[in-house]
């Protein structure tokens, strides 16, 4: 067989519709646009996003079911930066067939999706983020009742080397310099400086410190034990079905005790635009919405129990130890923190401890590691807070797919694949050894043959 070379060839100018390549549609992505097909998911991302556009004139703009189906894709493909969606939509023709897009048509480039994102505001995003969750209402994937909260760090569009101080606006090594110059040193070396830093108390201080392109961005501890710029993300969980009901995005070293309100506050806003009132009214709930928080010991305080007893809500907030307290002038804060204590301390407190660390700790793994958002490509909290909630949108409609066909993400096909594969070699090597095993017995197989019949 002679070896056949790659030569150069001129393609033709025109090419049949009928002639194109087609690729098999994902049965994925299949279904999940069935389901905004039958949610009217086009004609609600419309009417919502119109008071954005020119009503006369003006440049073709990106439909805006096309623009949230971009974003989701980032979620279920694990694409962290928009230029990376645009990428892989223009390389997919099972992408090109989830958005409409024919093979002869260009589909949008990053610059385009980020005009849109700018374009539209931010509770247009947090009201697609409330349509998102009605869908699961109607599917009953959403209770709303017991509610998990936890935070994490995302790693900023920004680095370290660049920050500047706030007072007199020089960088890190103008600075260090300057220092070193006052305690006697003429020429500091990058030794001397290094040396002078080390042991300089207080150097990371966010009161002390900004980045010029960033000021959102705090210096933090990330997950992994690295210092570095970051934003901090909260979720607020329904621990009876998975889903995320709120999320937040604010300043990274902002304590828990602090962003707690905001989070829950924002969670009450989404879970009342979920089910509905008066004529749009989705569902009727099955019980009284968010009675109950579960959360760990960085969000206890007496001020956070006495708020949320005010607010109607049971506390399951595991609390840390800080030895005997002193409780003048603080009856209200010392009942709700006996009463808190009493149900961490019970069976169903712990289980409820228990839950919250799997449900919350599921949606940060499928949101920022497989999901790709642990580090984000966009400044501003506005601006990375829309990508941020269609992004968990995404993980929510999972839960829905899961129902429906039994996977949450596309690429899992891959894994059930070779799982039934797996499975039927399986089976196999247990027929042959119980067959070796039986013949091994001694087993005589003319003894038991069926007898033969003569046909006169």
């Amino acid at each position: 067989m002679a070896m056949g070379k790659r030569g150069d060839r001129q393609s033709g100018m025109w090419v049949a519709t009928t002639a194109l390549a087609k690729a098999p549609s994902h049965p994925f992505y299949q279904a999940l646009n069935r389901v905004l097909s039958r949610e009217r998911f086009d004609a609600f991302v419309e009417e919502r996003c119109q008071p954005f556009y020119a009503k006369r004139m003006g440049r073709p703009s990106l439909p805006p079911a096309v623009y949230f189906r971009l974003l989701l894709i980032g979620y279920f493909e694990g694409i962290d930066s928009e230029r990376g969606i645009a990428w892989r939509v223009a390389d997919s023709m099972t992408l090109r067939e989830f958005l409409s897009y024919e093979l002869s048509e260009a589909t949008p480039d990053h610059s385009t999706i980020s005009r849109n994102r700018r374009l539209l505001a931010l509770e247009v995003h947090q009201e697609v983020f409330s349509w998102i969750l009605a869908v699961l209402t109607k599917e009953e994937l959403l209770r709303g009742k017991t509610l998990g909260v936890d935070a994490t760090t995302l790693e900023a569009n920004a680095a370290l080397r660049s920050i500047v101080r706030r007072d007199t606006g020089e960088g890190y090594q103008e600075f260090l310099t300057r220092l070193a110059k006052a305690s006697g040193i003429e020429t500091p070396t990058r030794e001397d400086l290094a040396r002078l830093d080390r042991d300089r108390k207080g150097k990371g201080s966010n009161k002390d410190w900004r980045h010029p392109f960033d000021p959102d961005a705090r210096i933090a501890k990330m997950k992994d034990g690295r210092t570095h710029l970051a934003h901090k993300a909260e979720h607020a969980v329904d621990l009876e079905t998975g889903a995320v009901v709120g999320v937040t995005l604010q300043p990274a070293d902002r304590g828990d005790t602090q962003s707690l309100e905001k989070t829950i506050d924002e969670t009450a806003e989404a879970l009342a635009a979920s089910f509905g009132d008066g004529e749009e009214k989705v569902a009727e709930p099955s019980e009284e919405l968010m009675t109950e928080l579960v959360a760990d010991r960085g969000y206890h305080s007496g001020a956070v129990l006495v708020e949320q007893v005010e607010r109607g809500i049971r506390t399951y907030i595991s609390e840390p130890k800080r030895g005997r307290r002193r409780w003048q002038g603080k009856r209200e804060e010392q009942a709700a923190t006996y009463a808190n204590r009493r149900r961490t301390g019970g069976t169903r407190g712990k289980r409820l401890a228990r839950l919250r660390a799997e449900k919350a700790e599921r949606t940060f793994a499928h949101c920022y590691e497989t999901g790709g958002m642990r580090r984000t490509h966009l400044r501003g909290h506005e601006n990375i807070l829309k990508r941020l909630v269609i992004h968990v949108g995404g993980f929510n409609l999972a839960l829905v797919m899961r129902k429906m066909i039994g996977i949450g993400k596309p690429r899992r096909l891959q894994g059930l694949a070779a799982a039934a594969l797996a499975a039927v070699l399986m089976l196999l090597r247990a027929i042959r050894r119980l067959t070796a095993a039986f013949m091994r017995s001694g087993y005589d197989a003319s003894a038991t043959a069926l007898p033969t019949l003569h046909v006169r």
